[in-house]
């Protein structure tokens, strides 16, 4: 079985967080980053610590509610509503009240139930890579995740930031929706993707930019890295400490050596 990997912009919208425990709050954590609008519905007493701190942590994000949840009103004005209980009935009778509202929801480790699934995700500024097993299996999810970490270099978020400084620039000198401006603007970003390496992407800047559209846009093609008489930031070679004080030392002995035999010959 298949599922669509959407990007879901939630920014404003509300969502409702029903229990209090480990789960919630990892479901916390990935609505906050969204700019979603927070509420979590659990009695006091089954909160747990890291759900306590969030709370505390995000008044102007989390709005708490200190009790149970009462029926079909708690999901009036909600975009989306996320189970994390243990009673498996509960989660079941929500998620049918939801569906009858039209309101997307998931109920934590009940793939079955779930309008969609929380895949492991790698995060870098504007760069998203979700990793889904469509519930068959979360913690295989978070081994393939830790391998494309490894593969990541740290500059594909700063590149991809940039790029998109450099298209928005794009789009302001070639303005318009579809047709043969927006074919040829699609064309030339990918192009400078091609020529450019990650690296110099995320060396851009404001400077670059413009030259970059003045040179290569303004004329119709792409000029390199080079070109643009950028600069690649290279790591200076480290270089160890016995490495360094191995020759300092048996020259400062050599030295020693020789003014003291030549003071022994001169008495």
């Amino acid at each position: 079985m298949g599922s669509l990997l959407i990007a879901w912009q939630l920014r404003n919208k509300n969502v409702l967080i029903i229990g209090g425990g480990e789960i919630a709050a990892q479901r916390i954590d990935s609505i906050l980053i969204t700019d979603a609008n927070i509420n979590v519905l659990a009695p006091h007493d089954g909160l747990n610590l890291r759900v306590q701190r969030l709370i505390q942590d995000y008044p102007d994000r989390i709005t708490y509610h200190d009790r149970f949840f009462a029926g079909v009103e708690e999901l009036q004005g909600m975009d989306m509503v996320l189970t994390a209980l243990d009673d498996t009935e509960l989660s079941r009778e929500i998620c049918d009240m939801c569906r009858k509202s039209r309101i997307p929801a998931n109920a934590a480790d009940i793939p079955d139930l779930c309008d969609f699934y929380f895949g492991s995700q790698i995060r870098d500024g504007p760069l998203q890579v979700m990793i889904s097993t469509n519930g068959n299996g979360p913690k295989m999810a978070n081994l393939v995740k830790k391998k494309l970490q490894s593969a990541l270099t740290g500059v594909e978020g700063p590149a991809i930031t940039k790029v998109g400084k450099l298209r928005a620039q794009l789009k302001i000198r070639a303005p318009g929706v579809g047709g043969e401006v927006g074919k040829k603007r699609m064309k030339w970003m990918t192009d400078v993707c091609n020529v450019w390496d990650m690296e110099e992407l995320a060396l851009l800047d404001d400077s670059m930019i413009q030259h970059l559209l003045d040179d290569g846009w303004g004329k119709n093609c792409v000029p390199t890295f080079a070109d643009l008489k950028g600069i690649r930031l290279k790591p200076i070679p480290s270089v160890s400490m016995p490495f360094i004080f191995g020759p300092v030392l048996g020259f400062a002995a050599g030295v020693l050596i020789t003014l003291s035999t030549w003071w022994i010959r001169r008495r």
